[in-house]
């Protein structure tokens, strides 16, 4: 054994029918961090060994921060003594916390910044909790990680079944707690989680809380698409909110296991409607209303629901949107495929359109105000096994049939319970606003679910964030006194367009925790989200998870440990990342690769609604033995996941293999240019030539020089091999109204096949489309 090293021996652990494999690994007893080249768009930080700038911190709090370090006692070590700490593979990614920074020995200084004590720079390479923030956490620091993390690794079942013993269960589940078999050479693809254990999610979302004493806070805070138009509703208030729906559903023949397709806006009426399924074990399935009337259909066909609920109209900003009509096309075409549908119950939204305004299908289509007011609030739960499916949500991708991710219903309520509450810190007082919509899965876990299961006052808005202008976000924040704020990166690279005024004429006092979601966020737009909208004191939770994973699988936990901009950081509890080459073989310490999960967690979806030999050659068939999430990812050498994007958005330029998001990064990091969007288009040369769309910030006109300039970066923060073929100019990118970018409409684009385009109808604004057809040959 080497000297100075540290062995640990193989060994394996079982508890409780999981089992967790170690190998052997040797580590130095002490390890100075070596320098990582500042490469924003490798999403790379330099590590440079400089404790906090005497212009940021005085001597004496440098010191006192120091002698905490070297004690194990502050807050970049938590605790963990060098001496104490061991090893396994599953541990490899924390080992770094134990050894930062006073495992490095005596480190004069450190490049970092404290939470609400400076702005995060481009020299800043760490951003460290305070220690007032780590105090009050609920985890305060990596040594309670640590401890938290071993054990969901080794003993799963012990680990899990605590955490959903806090939650009521009609009976226990058996003494199998997980059971699983995720390599598909060895049989079906299976995923169990408390199975025999009887509950149901409504119960625990409304019921359990009231009981507890919260029957009279705020459980929805809604605000209307117009400032000024809002809206509450108590526990007690939205219980029997959801009873009265229930009872509809009832009486229209809705039966457990049946499927009920909820096509709704952002109207309080749409988690009621989920929750209103999940009382009486129905399955619901959102649709994101906004979809065009052929892909409700498929959905409709695929899952054939018994009811429909919906919506006369809405309006999205100032665009008014027609949801019956679309509904109506969707219907005429499900019933030619043979799948009819005898009952639309219809939401009034009076400020949208007007009853008299709304076609018509007398003998299917009833209102929501005549009926639902006269049933009863009160409505029997129906329990349901833990593995009794909960939710479809269809997931589409350029081509093939829509893929109806299936989740059940006990371990998804333990997991994004307990993800919410630990990602977000989550506190009783807070005030909790998701910007997403509930026809995606962030807002299942994390504007319903989630936050409800935790007792949580959820705001819940209409319209467009910059609607009427670029401040509404922070005219809400201020006006609920939002404390914990959920958004995706489009959405920050949107408003980091306009100007700062817009942002820092409101207050954002009460902001304490910033969420991130839906794709890799680029150092630069985290910097500016963390330093403008947080003030530079709320940590920014760079959450990485799927539509497949029900929860997050990689994030930050809030006051545990310091944070990198554009890192998801770590992974949560129980979950096991591993990074692995095209051949399917782990890669250890600092790499690129495939990201994969090696055992399941409790909110895994547990197949594709009818086709389950799908499920498991997309998921489980590229490495066996391992969940492929899809998507690459980079691990640097102190141990953080860094996402680069889908790997179908790798392009191959002349053999090397370049990440969109690596591209995309670089190019907004050019002060000029606001947003960027990179595709691949064949290149008769080089295979695979780069192709970006570019969004200036507002004002600064195209020119040549900038194209010039633009191409110099990729260049430098990459290399030659990956500067873009072509800049077109963009005055804005197709996305969806939760802003995602549509990639598949770009590549249409970019390759000049514009009878190809699809379905443009769930763009927030389709005129766009015209916009970059028009500048494509300019």
């Amino acid at each position: 054994m080497p000297k100075g090293c540290l062995s640990i021996f193989p060994n394996t652990v079982s508890k409780n029918h999981c089992l967790v494999n170690s190998r052997t690994l040797d580590l130095p007893l002490f390890h100075t961090p070596p320098a990582l080249s500042r490469n924003r768009s490798s999403l790379k930080l330099r590590f440079r060994v400089e404790l906090f700038k005497s212009k940021r911190i005085n001597h004496s709090r440098r010191k006192m921060m120091m002698d905490d370090s070297l004690n194990g006692n502050g807050v970049g070590n938590g605790g963990v003594g060098i001496k104490s700490m061991t090893t396994s593979n599953h541990l490899r990614h924390v080992e770094s916390l134990s050894i930062l920074p006073s495992g490095a020995g005596k480190i004069p200084r450190l490049n970092a910044v404290i939470l609400g004590e400076a702005l995060a720079s481009e020299e800043d390479d760490l951003v460290f909790p305070s220690q007032e923030f780590s105090q009050n956490a609920l985890v305060s620091s990596p040594q309670k990680y640590l401890e938290m993390y071993r054990r969901s690794v080794e003993d799963p079942a012990g680990f899990w079944s605590d955490i959903a013993s806090e939650f009521y269960w009609k009976g226990k589940w058996g003494k199998q707690v997980c059971s699983e078999n995720f390599d598909v050479r060895k049989g079906r693809i299976n995923i169990e989680w408390f199975k025999g254990g009887i509950t149901n999610i409504c119960y625990n979302c409304l019921d359990r809380n009231i009981e507890s004493g919260n029957g009279d806070k705020i459980a929805l805070l809604w605000e209307g698409n117009e400032p000024g138009c809002d809206g509450s509703l108590t526990y007690n208030q939205l219980l029997e909110k959801v009873c009265q729906l229930a009872n509809y559903l009832k009486d229209a023949g809705v039966r457990k296991g049946d499927a009920v397709v909820i096509y709704l806006p952002m109207l309080m009426e749409l988690p009621i409607a989920m929750l209103a399924c999940a009382r009486i074990g129905a399955v619901h399935s959102v649709v994101f209303a906004g979809f065009s009337a052929e892909s409700l259909s498929q959905r409709i066909v695929d899952c054939k629901p018994k009811v429909i609920l919906t919506c006369n109209a809405v309006m999205r900003g100032p665009k008014l949107i027609n949801l019956k009509h679309i509904v109506d096309a969707a219907l005429a075409e499900s019933t030619q495929k043979g799948v009819a549908i005898d009952i639309c119950l219809t939401y009034g939204n009076d400020l949208a359109m007007k009853r008299e305004d709304t076609k018509w299908h007398e003998g299917r289509d009833i209102w929501w105000q005549d009926v639902i007011p006269k049933c009863g609030t009160t409505c029997p739960v129906e329990w349901v096994d833990a593995e009794d499916p909960l939710f479809l949500l269809y997931t589409s991708g350029s081509t093939g049939k829509p893929k109806g991710v299936l989740h059940t219903t006990g371990g998804y309520m333990v997991y994004t319970a307990t993800t919410f509450k630990y990602a977000f810190d989550y506190k009783p007082i807070d005030v909790y606003w998701c910007t997403a919509d509930c026809g995606w899965i962030t807002g299942h876990s994390y504007v319903t679910y989630g936050p409800l299961l935790n007792g949580a006052t959820v705001v819940v808005y209409e319209g467009a964030p910059n609607y009427p202008n670029a401040g509404r976000c922070w005219e809400i924040v201020d006006k609920f006194k939002v404390s914990i704020f959920y958004t995706a990166p489009t959405l920050v690279r949107s408003l980091m367009r306009e100007a700062d005024e817009h942002v820092t004429r409101y207050s954002r006092k009460s902001l304490r925790v910033l969420g991130s979601v839906g794709e890799p966020i680029n150092p630069s737009a985290w910097r500016w989200f963390f330093n403008v909208v947080g003030d530079s004191r709320c940590p920014i939770s760079d959450t990485w998870w799927q539509t497949e994973t029900g929860g997050f699988l990689i994030t930050p936990l809030p006051g545990a440990w310091p944070l990198k901009p554009g890192s998801a950081t770590f992974p949560f509890f129980g979950v096991q990342p591993v990074i692995v080459d095209e051949k399917g073989s782990e890669i250890e310490g600092e790499c690129s690769g495939y990201l994969c999960v090696r055992s399941s967690w409790p909110g895994a979806f547990r197949t594709l609604y009818g086709d389950h030999e799908r499920y498991e050659t997309a998921y489980f068939g590229a490495f066996p033995g391992y969940y492929f999430s899809g998507d690459g990812c980079s691990r640097d050498k102190d141990g953080y996941y860094w996402l680069t994007g889908r790997v179908d958005d790798v392009i191959n330029v002349s053999g090397h293999r370049i990440g969109t998001a690596e591209v995309e990064s670089a190019l907004v990091s050019h002060p000029q240019c606001a947003e960027a969007a990179v595709v691949g288009v064949e290149h008769e040369v080089k295979g695979q030539g780069i192709y970006a769309f570019v969004t200036l910030v507002e004002g600064v006109p195209y020119s040549e020089d900038l194209r010039k300039s633009l191409v110099t970066t990729v260049r430098t923060q990459i290399g030659a091999f990956a500067a873009p073929d072509r800049i077109h100019w963009a005055p804005g990118l197709p996305k969806t109204r939760s802003g995602k970018i549509m990639r598949r409409i770009l590549r249409k684009i970019a390759s000049r096949q514009l009878d190809e385009l699809g379905d443009t109808s769930t763009l927030a604004d389709p005129g766009v489309v015209d916009q970059l057809i028009t500048l494509a040959d300019a």
